[in-house]
Formats: C-alpha cells, sequence, structure tokens
C-alpha cells in the first residue's frame, strides 16, 4: 500500500509544483500584483490557470485524506491482498485523471463522473476494509 500511498503524495507534490509556478507566471507577466497574495484579498485576481490549480490543491487534501487513513489501517491490519492493492491504484489513477481535467480544460460532465467514480472506489476500500475486519478472511 506504500506505493500508491507514494504516488497519491507524487500527484499533490505535482500539482503544488504546478500551482508555484502558474503563481510566479501570473507576478511575473503583471497579471497580478505580488501584495494580492499576502492575504489574497486585494481588487487583483488570478488568472483561471492558478485559481483552478488553487482549488484542485485544496481539493487533494479533501476525499485524499481518507484514502491515506484506510491505506494506513490496511497496512496496521496487515492487510495485504490483490483487491485492496487494485483498489488502491485505481483511486490514484481516477485522482489523477481528475486532476488533469480539473487543472486542464475542465469539462465539468468528465470531471464530476470521474470524481464520483473515486468517491465510489473509496467507499469499496472502506466496505472491503470493514468486511476483512469484521470476518478474519
Amino acid at each position: 500500500m506504500i506505493y500508491p500511498m507514494a504516488a497519491m503524495f507524487g500527484l499533490t507534490l505535482i500539482v503544488l509544483l504546478a500551482l508555484f509556478r502558474a503563481r510566479f507566471i501570473s507576478v511575473q507577466s503583471g497579471a497580478v500584483r505580488r501584495i494580492y497574495f499576502l492575504t489574497y484579498s486585494t481588487r487583483d485576481t488570478e488568472p483561471e490557470a492558478a485559481i483552478k490549480l488553487s482549488r484542485h490543491f485544496s481539493n487533494i487534501f479533501e476525499a485524499p485524506t481518507l484514502f491515506y487513513i484506510v491505506s494506513l489501517l490496511v497496512m496496521i491490519a496487515e492487510i495485504t491482498d490483490f483487491v485492496f492493492f487494485s483498489l488502491a491504484w485505481l483511486y490514484v489513477a481516477l485522482r489523477a485523471l481528475h486532476a488533469f481535467i480539473h487543472t486542464g480544460a475542465n469539462q465539468l460532465r468528465s470531471r464530476i463522473a470521474v470524481y464520483f467514480i473515486g468517491w465510489l472506489v473509496l467507499a469499496a476500500m472502506w466496505a472491503y476494509l470493514l468486511f476483512r475486519a469484521t470476518t478474519n478472511i
């Protein structure tokens, strides 16, 4: 389970670096004054690309937190099987696809579908953990 968790961390790091880059470029190009980033309350607004990355960076700390928790619980319980491993990698792949859609063309229908499927996979991970924990299989 450590590898899917590391991949999820890697995705988070990629989004963070892209956000820093977008904000740096927005200041360098004069689209936003540096002072904007002190309180995010001046009349300036960030360019759309930076806003999408900022929102996605916040989003990546919401549901994925539950992924990290279930992954740690699986490791603590020493439940190692193909089902968990497959669900974990599927979840990470869906989160990567969601990041690509959200920070790219941002097609709402596709984004919502991938996000929802990701939640279903996460729910399946939790359900399977509960099943394994209560049945001792």
